[in-house]
């Protein structure tokens, strides 16, 4: 059960509907949007008209029963759809398509703020880099840490491009929000319970990315854990799930941007570049996700990608970040929407 308060409702509102909430047995979630406040009451609803009771309060607005296990995430609770602002005037929801790039990782100062530069005269709003990388093997570049941290910060500066980076245990969440505005959960961990919840009690956008073998539900159980924890700046980002195949690394699964489009409130956007593997796939890739519907890109961009120390595969060369982002304002056209 969902109670929506009125716009604009006060401390002392909220207050009074929380003890109302408690009172009937439930235990209550806040969750704090830019115009309304949702209480999540969570407790056995069965056989009961409790909805009936909490209708009657002054500051609520109405009373939502919702069927779906993600009681935050679900669309019945925000029709009109979430939207996330990262840096300080970037909406990742609205009515501009945000696309995101940079390096898989951060490698140098010089490198971090040459691809930055870069991006952004081609049409990125953000910028995203590693500094603490998951790989496969133990073996493989594992990203600059907390130094890389310091030089991506600091190429987001210089452009003006708020940063996204990636976050890989609890420990490390106080750390990476320190310099990043956009908190990346990484496929491995999307199930990371104690992460998740973690990150849910930050006040800086969460973007989670869908795991390899997560169902649509699963993906959404995920983001529920954060927003039950009181955040509700959470980007979903699809990067392909694993499936028989081997021509790409794995399958980017475009039917699932309308499907998350129907169930939940939050932002959607697409990964294209872990998905195929490949760059030259991305552009293609690109203007797919966009057509069906997506809020935004994450594209992996590298000056050198024969060099990179990881993922080069399927990074974009500048030229070609430009020439994708050009083709790109078409398709963009074409939904009504805007680059």
């Amino acid at each position: 059960m969902i109670v929506v308060l009125k716009e604009g409702a006060k401390e002392e509102d909220i207050e009074k509907v929380k003890k109302k909430v408690e009172e009937l047995g439930y235990q209550p979630h806040l969750l704090r949007g830019v115009l309304r406040t949702v209480i999540n009451c969570i407790g056995d609803e069965r056989g009961k008209e409790d909805n009936k009771i909490l209708e009657a309060i002054e500051p609520v607005e109405k009373v939502l029963m919702v069927l779906e296990p993600y009681k935050l995430a679900s669309r019945t609770t925000n029709p009109e759809g979430t939207r996330v602002q990262i840096g300080k005037d970037v909406i990742i929801g609205g009515e501009k398509i945000v696309v995101i790039a940079g390096p898989c990782s951060v490698e140098s100062k010089e490198q971090i703020l040459e691809i930055a530069e870069k991006v952004k005269e081609a049409g990125a709003r953000a910028l995203r880099g590693g500094a603490f990388k998951p790989r496969t093997a133990p073996y493989s570049f594992q990203g600059l840490g907390k130094k890389g941290l310091e030089m991506l910060a600091e190429a987001g500066k210089k452009t003006g491009l708020p940063v996204v980076t990636e976050v890989m245990s609890p420990e490390d969440v106080k750390t990476v929000a320190d310099y990043a505005d956009v908190l990346q959960v990484g496929a491995r961990n999307v199930q990371n319970f104690p992460l998740l919840k973690k990150l849910g009690k930050i006040n800086k956008p969460v973007l989670l990315k869908r795991g390899l073998m997560t169902t649509i539900e699963e993906f959404l159980l995920a983001a529920e854990y954060i927003l039950s924890e009181g955040n509700p700046n959470v980007i979903l980002c699809e990067r392909g799930i694993r499936t028989f195949e081997t021509a790409t690394r794995n399958t980017l699964d475009i039917s699932a941007i309308p499907v998350l489009k129907k169930k939940t409130h939050l932002p959607v956007i697409v990964d294209p570049s872990h998905a195929t593997g490949y760059w030259e796939y991305v552009p293609s890739m690109c203007y797919a996700a966009i057509a069906a519907g997506a809020d935004g890109l994450l594209v992996e961009v590298h000056s050198n990608p024969e060099e990179a120390l990881s993922d080069g595969t399927q990074s974009l060369k500048p030229e070609k970040f430009k020439i994708m982002m050009e083709n790109l304002s078409k398709f963009v056209r074409a939904t009504g929407r805007k680059l």
